[in-house]
């Protein structure tokens, strides 16, 4: 008796050591003071999914292997599939006109290579590419032929940057010197530091007053009224998605009150409920959307305080039906 509990203790050390851990998530310390909507991509975790080895991973390897695509990546000295491993957006802005954006990429870099090809690049194409200089921080700029202008230049050999505009560059720059943490706003720290690192992605945003406008369609077969009184009074917004063999998805509203809470749950609850009840007429109308009926009964709602979760799954053998429906 003795012998059995001690190998069902060991047993049970030995699971708790081999499962994931949650760990805390630390903002980027390159993330613009100003932002107040941040996402974090757990790239490598991504591509060594079993989800996605199974059901895309041939065809990113295609896609790269291009000439074009190969020669282009070659130059640079970088293999995707293997020097990305994680990616931070820092976004602030309300519309597409004010809306600014900074992408932090983390990895495995070769400075001169990418900046060789970067200068290739811009004797090759001139009208679209240029090298720039904001004081003594030298970067790249690519003029779309409609919208705004990106900029990017090399931190290190771990950190590459792109941004909508020369001063997010210029600053992340100067942040990358100090070893000071990320200078965004106490409360979006706080939002991330709620979320987990080993997370495949997840993002998180201040929203508060930004959907004080939101008018629903009164026409929808769907009846998002309660949806609509309550999200002006959401505050902040959450989602995390993690990717393994199945997908797991998160979306938290983070609301004014306990009240608003209770009417935000009621208001998502009942229309998980109207959608279970429209599903039906759905795949009989169409058959291929039977899957959509199998995720929806993984649909659950929570409410905690002043929190609201929505989550849900998507398991691999629906994610395959996906991709190649039968029939």
């Amino acid at each position: 008796m003795m012998r059995f509990s001690r190998l069902g203790l060991a047993a049970v050390f030995a699971a708790t050591l081999a499962a994931p851990v949650a760990r805390a998530a630390e903002p980027d310390k390159l993330l613009p003071a100003e932002a107040d909507t941040v996402a974090y991509i757990n790239f490598k975790q991504i591509l060594e999914s079993d989800i996605v080895k199974k059901y895309a991973l041939d065809q990113i390897k295609q896609a790269l292997a291009g000439q074009d695509a190969k020669k282009f990546l070659e130059d640079m000295g970088l293999d995707p599939m293997k020097d990305v491993d994680k990616v931070w957006l820092g976004m602030s802005g309300s519309t597409p006109d004010d809306t600014k954006a900074l992408v932090i990429v983390h990895g495995t870099f070769d400075p001169d290579k990418l900046f060789k090809a970067a200068e290739a690049v811009t004797k090759k194409d001139g009208d679209k590419f240029s090298m720039v200089k904001d004081g003594t921080a030298t970067m790249f700029k690519y003029q779309p032929d409609q919208g705004n202008p990106v900029y990017g230049t090399v931190v290190n050999d771990t950190t590459v940057i792109a941004g909508t505009d020369k001063k997010l560059i210029a600053t992340a720059l100067k942040q990358s010197e100090d070893k000071k943490k990320a200078p965004i706003k106490a409360e979006l720290t706080d939002l991330i530091k709620q979320l987990d690192e080993k997370a495949s992605l997840f993002a998180t945003s201040l929203v508060k007053g930004k959907f004080d406008a939101v008018k629903f369609p009164p026409q929808s077969p769907i009846d998002l009224s309660g949806i609509e009184k309550s999200l002006p009074k959401t505050n902040t917004l959450s989602l995390v998605i993690r990717v393994t063999a199945d997908i797991n998805l998160e979306v938290t509203f983070g609301m004014k009150d306990e009240d608003s809470a209770a009417d935000m749950g009621d208001a998502v609850a009942k229309l998980v409920k109207d959608i279970g009840g429209f599903v039906p007429a759905l795949v009989a109308f169409e058959p291929k959307a039977k899957p959509l009926g199998e995720i929806l009964k993984t649909v659950k709602s929570d409410v905690k305080k002043t929190s609201v979760t929505l989550s849900g799954k998507v398991v691999g053998d629906i994610i395959g039906k996906l991709i190649t429906p039968e029939g």
